[in-house]
């Protein structure tokens, strides 16, 4: 049973890595106390206290961030890259074995943007995206993650950490899905294409941790078996045993292209 550490541990993803770690031994490092939660508090600009609270883990799941592709520069830089330099900073100290990175599809979105001023809005015929192509950043959000997965690869090239590079999608469960599609048409293709169901938000997480990993750095995207996708899955299904069981066509009630 690994002894796995979570930033962000309060946050929308975050949730569902607590449930998808329910047999390990987990601590939710946040940088504020909440309710329902048991949490050890953890700004993840503070490099010196983030070596200290991760002592005696096996495994961090680093999901804390400013998650918005809305944000401006000068808000993700200090969470998200000062942050991440950080997380890895601290695995290295403590001879930490794993480190789950939580990137985003705004890394390589603007392949696909309809509108280069709007970060979720997609064209009627997307270009299928892989993981080995070159990042192309829709926002300041997505420029802040692409510097996180570089920092990855520096620490798994040097350092010999395994790294695990999760592209997430659009977490969210089949309600917000359905309010999507009240927008305008290419931000409800938007969220079809990167529709994340919770329970696959969990499998994929799970298999990030458990899996044994052949080569690091693993970079993989993480939406559901969308009929609208254009993000490859294949390196989540091989590397991560990925099984996606969700569609968002399924959810919306649409037929299906073959139909």
């Amino acid at each position: 049973m690994a002894r796995i550490a979570i930033t962000g541990g309060t946050g929308t993803v975050g949730r569902q890595a607590i449930a998808a770690f329910d047999d390990h031994e987990t601590t939710i490092l946040a940088r504020t106390d909440v309710d329902d939660l048991d949490v050890v508090e953890l700004d993840v600009a503070d490099r010196d206290r983030f070596v200290d609270v991760l002592e005696g883990h096996d495994t961090l799941v680093h999901l804390a961030a400013n998650p918005s592709p809305e944000a401006d520069w000068d808000d993700v830089v200090a969470p998200n890259i000062e942050g991440t330099y950080n997380a890895y900073h601290a695995a290295v100290e403590n001879d930490i074995d794993r480190v789950v990175f939580a990137s985003t599809n705004h890394t390589v979105h603007m392949y696909n943007a309809a509108d280069t001023s709007e970060p979720e809005s997609m064209v009627v015929r997307p270009k299928p995206v892989v993981p080995d192509d070159p990042p192309r950043p829709d926002s300041p959000y997505g420029i802040s993650k692409v510097a996180g997965e570089a920092i990855g690869t520096y620490f798994a090239d040097r350092h010999g950490l395994t790294v695990v590079t999760l592209r997430i999608g659009w977490l969210m469960d089949d309600e917000s899905l359905r309010a999507t599609q009240e927008e305008d048409d290419s931000h409800a293709r938007f969220a079809r294409a990167m529709y994340l169901s919770p329970r696959d938000c969990r499998d994929a997480l799970e298999g990030s941790v458990t899996v044994t990993i052949e080569e690091s750095p693993l970079t993989c995207h993480v939406v559901s078996a969308n009929d609208e996708r254009y993000f490859s899955i294949v390196e989540a299904q091989t590397g991560l045993g990925y099984r996606p069981r969700d569609n968002a066509a399924a959810v919306l009630g649409l037929d299906s292209p073959d139909d």
